[in-house]
């Protein structure tokens, strides 16, 4: 058996927000979504448009408050081929939420406080 990465997923509380964000932050883009007969979620399917892994979000109609992540010490990494402009925009932003200079990593944080760790491309490996 071979099994690969397909996607993870993310529940959002503000879908608009949350899309806006992963536009603006990582060049993430809608590839597809699935809206339920009756509006009870949406999800929507985020690519970086070169590989197959995809970042799923979900939005559940009826949740009334943000999430409770916990400790929230569970998180995705993305590499960048330029960090240095990357944290910069990232620092424009506001969303730097720690930063690990010995390691050369640092993370983001998404409107729902998931965080989103940034490393070099040639430490992706």
């Amino acid at each position: 058996m071979n099994f690969k990465f397909a996607h993870s997923n993310l529940n959002v509380f503000d879908l608009q927000k949350s899309l806006a964000f992963y536009k603006e932050a990582l060049n993430l883009t809608e590839e597809s979504r699935i809206v339920h007969e009756n509006g009870d979620f949406i999800i929507v399917y985020l690519s970086d448009g070169e590989s197959p892994y995809k970042l799923e979000l979900t939005w559940l109609r009826d949740w009334e408050r943000p999430y409770n992540l916990g400790d929230n010490e569970i998180h995705i990494a993305f590499s960048v081929n330029n960090f240095d402009e990357a944290y910069k925009r990232h620092k424009n932003m506001g969303c730097i939420c720690f930063e690990n200079p010995q390691m050369g990593i640092y993370f983001i944080s998404d409107p729902d406080g998931y965080w989103l760790e940034i490393i070099p491309s040639k430490k992706s490996k």
